[in-house]
């Protein structure tokens, strides 16, 4: 997962989700009203298998395996604050969102200016047009690539350009994402 979807997923959660296994399992388990044969189903394994998991008998329990691991963390993570996740979703298309981003910029410009690309820490506020075309982007699948054309176009505009004001031919090229944090509301 490149770091502006990262970000746009943190963006969304107000509460960490759990990290142990353990916790993970429990989370599981209430969300499905303490069922091991729903949770089983759902990760694809038997309900014995979830029940060895959960287990407080000492010798009983066994750990889940790398790819079982890796099942919990998707089925958490899908489930984790869907209310939540919806609110601040509209709330970003809605109202905008302000995007700290720390990568590398460069331009296509006329001659005599300065187009060598550089890091650059930027916060700027963007639109909620912008917040409608990532979430879009998302769910269709974009990639990272697709995702960093939308936010140079955003940030272009909104940022270099000035919304307008200045700077009408400069096009924006942008690339190394090393950090994307996005603040809604």
């Amino acid at each position: 997962m490149g770091e502006i979807a990262q970000g746009l997923k943190q963006a969304l959660r107000t509460r960490p989700v759990p990290r142990s296994i353990e916790a993970r399992l429990r989370f599981l388990l209430t969300v499905h009203h303490g069922s091991t044969r729903r949770v089983a189903s759902m990760l694809g394994v038997s309900q014995r298998t979830v029940q060895r998991w959960v287990t407080r008998k000492p010798g009983a329990r066994r750990p889940p395996g790398t790819a079982q691991v890796r099942a919990i963390e998707e089925a958490v993570l899908e489930r984790w604050q869907p209310r939540v996740r919806a609110r601040r979703r509209a709330l970003a298309e809605a109202e905008g969102f302000v995007l700290h981003i720390r990568a590398r910029f460069g331009f296509a410009a006329p001659a005599g200016s300065s187009d060598d690309p550089r890091v650059r820490w930027i916060t700027q506020y963007l639109p909620g047009e912008v917040a409608r075309e990532l979430f879009v982007a998302q769910d269709a699948g974009a990639g990272e690539q697709q995702q960093m054309v939308i936010l140079a176009r955003a940030l272009g505009h909104a940022y270099f350009r000035d919304s307008g004001q200045r700077a009408h031919e400069l096009h924006i090229a942008f690339a190394d994402v090393e950090f994307a944090d996005f603040s809604i509301g």
